[in-house]
């Protein structure tokens, strides 16, 4: 039996923009008991890619078939999938449409099994805390040294370069394919919360803000609080603020 149970939710605002871009979608796989699949994505100039996100996700999720406890590597494959399919689509759909979408990706597996797995493609984030403490969160770091590495930057070069803005990182790029960044974890207990949010949160909040906040409210509670703190600090030029709270807490006895 699992020494915890999950509470979790999504939510919204449009902050100061005239659209909301951003999806956001926690999933149950149709041959997968017991496993959950959060995503979140930011469309850029639009929405039409980040619903393509979701789209794929739902279908990639559905035929997955765990077996008896799968690998680390087949679930960071089964985001690897999800990423993939939905950049070639997003590429035939601008063939047929003869528009440009774009999207940040942000997904997490967790298993039946204490297990979690996380993707992630742009600037939108995903944080792990326990207790209330930052044990993990996705960066541009990797991205940076992938372009010193690949293209032959040099280091200083990288992080001024306009391909080591994470914007550039994105699921619909003509010109490059998404470079996706994994995370594991392998021990999950009571205590643990996972945060996936777009620029439009993250960006008004440190790393403390963020645990606390997610920590001693429901993720309801944490949701609304923060989504108004964010319009707050925003000053009136906040941008579209979406996140996926996934809390691990003991169950009831």
């Amino acid at each position: 039996m699992s020494s915890y149970k999950i509470e979790a939710g999504t939510a919204q605002h449009l902050g100061n923009r005239p659209q909301q871009n951003d999806r956001v979608a926690l999933m149950t796989g149709a041959r997968a008991p017991g496993y959950v699949l959060a995503v979140l994505s930011d469309g850029i100039a639009g929405a039409a890619a980040s619903e393509q996100v979701l789209h794929t996700a739902r279908q990639v999720f559905d035929e997955f078939k765990p077996g008896d406890r799968p690998s680390i590597e087949r679930l960071q494959q089964l985001l690897r999938e999800i990423v993939a399919e939905t950049h070639l689509v997003i590429h035939m759909n601008a063939f047929t449409t003869k528009t440009q979408a774009q999207a940040s990706f942000v997904g997490l597996v967790l298993t039946p099994h204490g297990e979690a797995v996380w993707a992630h493609v742009g600037d939108s984030r995903l944080y792990h805390f326990q207790d209330g403490k930052c044990l993990a969160r996705t960066s541009d770091a990797a991205y940076v040294e992938h372009l010193v590495s690949s293209d032959r930057l040099p280091p200083d070069a990288a992080k001024n370069h306009r391909k080591s803005k994470l914007l550039l990182n994105v699921l619909g790029n003509s010109r490059k394919d998404p470079f996706i960044t994994f995370g594991q974890r392998t021990d999950l207990a009571a205590g643990a919360v996972f945060l996936l949010c777009s620029d439009g949160l993250w960006h008004f909040f440190t790393d403390a803000e963020l645990g606390a906040a997610t920590a001693r409210a429901t993720p309801r509670q944490a949701a609304e609080m923060l989504i108004g703190k964010a319009g707050e600090r925003s000053q009136g030029k906040g941008g579209n603020c979406t996140m996926a709270i996934v809390k691990l807490v003991k169950p009831a006895l």
